[in-house]
């Protein structure tokens, strides 16, 4: 629950150590004697993870934080944290990134840097806090499409000299015959008179032939003939991003009453912020519905982000099941609680990823980006 202020805890450090840097959340190689340096580590791990600890209980005590199991250690442990979020948009486009999950939440943003302030305007408050185990299966996949494409020499010279023709400015059209002569030098495909007549004559008879019923193209004319076709000139084509999709289940066996609250909370939490929200505009709830709470997904260590493990843009919950017979039988406890359920999730990102989300150097040749392996 790594919510801590960095700015703090080096306020704090900076009256036992002077020399430390001016960098919140790093542990720099900073001018200290290694045994002080030491030291300096372990009180700022040791401060990050007081702060992190009561940040998690004050969520516990306002209900924001639900956890299973109810007794995981979220401090010193691994699990996959998930973070509910009310979906906001900032206008009919938003630029590439700001989807992108900080890497220490809300409070890891600077609303004083450009590159933050559009993924904050997408941010309001946080609702809710879900602390769940790794699931068994950690796997994630990018793609993107990518398309084949012809283009013959006949039409890309054809191409060439009407975009040339719709080029010209004012002083050639004057001169429109020298223009046009010059462009046609220029796009030549190395078509003779003959070829090229021929060519013509076999689109006019393809288009006769497809008068009666046929379907006969101008290549299939020319292998026929002359054994030959058009060269495609295939290459394959960038066509655009896609988005991912990451599947979860979790297999829930509550062992008190207590667990057992927990574990019906988070269903109905996930249950209730995938669905639209009804938008009540002047006594009428018919007219509009207003998009799903959205879901920050974080695999987590201890009090900070998993040092290996992918990272993700910020998601909707598209899928939702829960089987309340997690053992292949129906079996309750007193409290008519099942024993055993499995809980399936499928989350999709909002947008693609990019390769500025990959991070970089900054202006003082540091690296920053993601930790890990980036999304």
């Amino acid at each position: 629950m790594a919510e801590f202020d960095a700015n703090k805890i080096l306020e704090r450090l900076k009256k036992q150590y002077p020399n430390v840097p001016e960098q919140p959340l790093a542990i720099p190689s900073i001018d200290l004697p290694s045994d002080q340096r030491e030291e300096y580590k372990e009180q700022y791990e040791r401060l990050k993870t007081k702060i992190t600890v009561n940040d998690a209980r004050r969520r516990k005590r306002e209900g924001k934080l639900l956890t299973y199991p109810l007794d995981m250690k979220s401090n010193v442990t691994d699990y996959l944290e998930i973070r509910v979020i009310n979906y906001k948009r900032n206008g009919l486009l938003n630029d590439p990134g700001s989807r992108t999950v900080a890497e220490n939440g809300t409070s890891g943003l600077n609303r004083n840097n450009p590159k933050d302030i559009a993924r904050l305007n997408n941010v309001t408050e946080l609702l809710r806090v879900i602390q769940l185990p790794i699931p068994s299966n950690v796997q994630d996949g990018n793609s993107v499409n990518y398309e084949s494409s012809n283009l013959n020499g006949l039409i890309g010279g054809l191409a060439g000299f009407t975009q040339d023709l719709m080029n010209l400015s004012g002083k050639d059209l004057k001169d429109l015959g020298k223009s046009l002569e010059l462009i046609i030098s220029n796009r030549s495909t190395g078509l003779s008179a003959d070829v090229a007549n021929d060519l013509v004559n076999k689109l006019l008879v393809s288009q006769a032939v497809g008068v009666f019923g046929g379907n006969v193209t101008v290549d299939q004319l020319l292998a026929r003939e002359q054994g030959a076709i058009f060269n495609p000139n295939m290459e394959l084509l960038f066509n655009g991003p896609t988005l991912r999709q990451f599947r979860f289940s979790f297999k829930m066996t509550p062992r008190d009453d207590k667990e057992s609250l927990q574990v019906k909370k988070i269903i109905r939490e996930f249950k209730q912020s995938m669905a639209p929200k009804v938008v009540n505009q002047g006594g009428n709830s018919n007219l509009f519905l207003r998009t799903p709470n959205i879901f920050e997904l974080r695999y987590r260590k201890g009090t900070g982000n998993h040092p290996f493990l992918h990272r993700f843009k910020q998601c909707a919950l598209t899928d939702m099941s829960v089987n309340y017979t997690g053992e292949g039988t129906y079996a309750t406890y007193g409290d008519a609680t099942p024993v055993s359920m499995i809980m399936d999730l499928t989350f999709k990102e909002l947008e693609p990823v990019y390769d500025i989300d990959y991070g970089g150097d900054d202006v003082n040749g540091k690296f920053v980006g993601p930790g890990g392996v980036g999304y």
